[in-house]
């Protein structure tokens, strides 16, 4: 099944309502944009559903290896090079809790596992249509 998201704006300069299944998020651009910085802009909603994912994707791996993994921070930056057409995320990960090195490395290697940042790192396709 498809995961969908809907998003609608109006005469307001560019505060954007974003539903997805019963919750809603507002999107806006900051000042320096013409925004009122009424919510995170586009680039900032990317990197936290990223963020958001890696910090999943880890709890679910840990718990289920039975890790002492207290607490997963994620802190994310993008870059954009418009002249090369690349744009650059990095992501630091602290991991909280007693864990071993090795346990500390896996969890590592989990976190390219998390399915955004695999679709973030595979070709992707967008059909747009006029509906």
């Amino acid at each position: 099944m498809a995961t969908t998201a809907n998003a609608y704006i109006g005469l307001d300069h560019y505060k954007v309502t974003i539903t997805a299944g019963k919750n809603v998020v507002i999107a806006d651009e900051g000042e320096d944009n013409g925004g009122k910085n009424e919510g995170p802009n586009p680039h900032q909603l990317l990197l936290a559903s990223l963020g958001a994912c890696t910090c999943a994707t880890l709890r679910m791996y840990a718990d289920k290896k039975q890790m002492k993994l207290e607490e997963v921070k994620v802190d994310l930056s993008l870059e954009r090079d418009e002249e090369k057409n690349i744009t650059n995320i990095t992501r630091e990960i602290k991991f909280i809790g007693d864990l071993t090195d090795e346990e500390r490395a896996k969890l590592l290697v989990i976190a390219d596992k998390c399915p955004i940042h695999k679709t973030l790192s595979s070709p992707i396709k967008i059909n747009t249509q006029q509906v």
